[in-house]
């Protein structure tokens, strides 16, 4: 194959980076999810309630929401090299404060900040569209996500292990851990080994880092509108904290209103960012339409938040609906994880050769199909056949999520980081609203309610057009850069 073809077995060039960018993200799900396959001993060991529990679990994906809308302006306004690095080397700290905790409190506080390495996602996204060409991009992508997403499957996997070999009460310490120290050694590896874009290729900057950009008037308010989302999101979490005796009613209260405030301000940075669409309209050559991003918004929700959200109760389920141990339980529920490898690679090279609407289309009905069958799974069905049964079902949920980002490069290549990040938010939203129907109902009605919101998003699917053509990228000084996309 040729030195600029899509060799795997390569470690130069845009494969070398593929390589680095997808294990970084690899180690973040590690991190992150390193708290799922040890629940049940962690529980045990602090004396943790059920309602503790499931507080932990979704408090491990709440501050991912605004986090990944951070790093995504971060990440298009510094580079993805930097930030990429920063961020596994500073979430190794409450990883690490995490593995000493000795009260629910401290789990807690130290749970919410580590939320924050799961916006690690949005940053190889733009690194491997600065590397990788259109037709090349959903496969590529597809990789990154697939292969960085077995994180979680490989910390269902290992950690259970390696805390029956250190032993003892303490033994899920030294397993979350060793987590923390991957992350902080690698985040000064992969600083050390990769660029931002190809030698002679010129890294395109939004021009305002405050504020998605858009392109009309109605966009703008389209935007406003899909941010609310988000925060009731984050106002859920805290009405779940304050039914678990965390917070009380006036903090509840308080944080309703700061929510409410940060809404405002940051609605007041978007109209600020695209103050232009009043007063004149955009060329038609460097418009990009937002309803993409809110249709991708929606089928993110459906995707990898039912993942999320599933990934964190599974090893739970199987150990209570089959009677497992913890170490089982978890070796079984890693099966869902374990399709990222070749379902989620597997959506990005369909989407690539086939298109991309079409393939969502069939993936976002076999997801609701898929999440329709978990809900009648029970003590009855013998494990095998319910172990089958969530990995057909993730096939589609992995793929669907290969498939989205198979298209969020190629809407804006100067705002890739923030639509990843606000798809990746949603993501995020759906793991918190998912995660807290869990704590309020039976787990048959949480596998349907999932697949409630998957007819949804094959609804809005409808909607989406494919991006073909070129759109202009605008740089910093000015000039204009025509871009091919499709």
């Amino acid at each position: 194959m040729s030195p600029s073809g899509f060799n795997i077995f390569s470690f130069t060039g845009k494969m070398k980076i593929l390589h680095l960018t997808w294990f970084a993200f690899f180690l973040t799900f590690v991190v992150w999810f390193n708290l799922a396959p040890l629940l049940a001993q962690i529980q045990a060991s602090l004396g943790l309630s059920k309602p503790q529990v499931t507080t932990l679990l979704i408090l491990n994906v709440a501050l991912t929401i605004p986090a990944r809308i951070i790093i995504g302006m971060m990440t298009d306004q510094f580079g993805p090299r930097r930030v990429y690095s920063g961020l596994l080397i500073l979430c190794s700290i409450p990883c690490f404060i995490f593995a000493v905790a000795d009260s629910f409190t401290q789990l807690a506080l130290a749970r919410f900040a580590l939320g924050f390495i799961g916006a690690g996602f949005v940053i190889g996204i733009r690194m491997v569209s600065e590397w990788f060409p259109a037709n090349e991009l959903g496969t590529a992508e597809g990789i990154y996500g697939g292969w960085g997403n077995f994180g979680s499957a490989a910390a269902a996997f290992t950690l259970p292990t390696i805390a029956l070999v250190f032993g003892g009460e303490d033994g899920w310490r030294w397993s979350i851990g060793l987590t923390g120290a991957l992350s902080l050694v690698f985040g000064f590896i992969y600083y050390a080994s990769v660029q931002d874009v190809p030698k002679g290729s010129k890294y395109f900057r939004p021009k305002n880092a405050t504020a998605m950009e858009v392109t009309s008037k109605s966009d703008l308010y389209f935007l406003l509108v899909m941010k609310v989302p988000l925060y009731i999101a984050l106002g859920a979490l805290a009405w779940r904290l304050k039914n678990v005796d965390i917070f009380t009613p006036m903090t509840t209260n308080i944080v309703y209103f700061g929510l409410l405030l940060l809404y405002i301000y940051d609605a007041m940075l978007a109209v600020r960012a695209n103050r232009r669409v009043f007063k004149e309209e955009v060329p038609e050559f460097q418009r990009y339409k937002f309803k993409q991003v809110a249709i991708l918004n929606i089928l993110y929700f459906a995707t990898f938040g039912s993942e999320l959200a599933v990934v964190s109760m599974l090893p739970l389920f199987f150990a209570e609906t089959f009677g497992l141990s913890p170490v089982v339980a978890g070796m079984v529920a890693s099966a869902y994880a374990f399709m990222n490898l070749m379902s989620r690679p597997g959506g990005g090279i369909i989407s690539d050769r086939y298109g991309r609407k079409k393939t969502l289309l069939i993936l976002t009905a076999g997801l609701a199909v898929g999440y329709a069958l978990m809900g009648i799974v029970d003590s009855s069905w013998p494990v095998w056949l319910a172990v089958v049964a969530a990995m057909a079902c993730s096939f589609f949920v992995q793929a669907g999520e290969g498939a989205v980002f198979a298209v969020v490069p190629l809407i804006k290549r100067s705002l890739t980081g923030q639509i990843a990040g606000m798809t990746g938010a949603y993501g995020n939203t759906g793991a918190v609203i998912y995660l807290i129907i869990y704590s309020l109902v039976p787990a048959s009605t949480f596998f349907l309610v999932i697949a409630g919101t998957a007819i949804i998003g094959f609804i809005a699917l409808c909607f989406l057009e494919e991006p073909s053509g070129e759109i202009a990228e605008v740089d910093e000084d000015g000039s204009v850069t025509m871009i091919r996309v499709g």
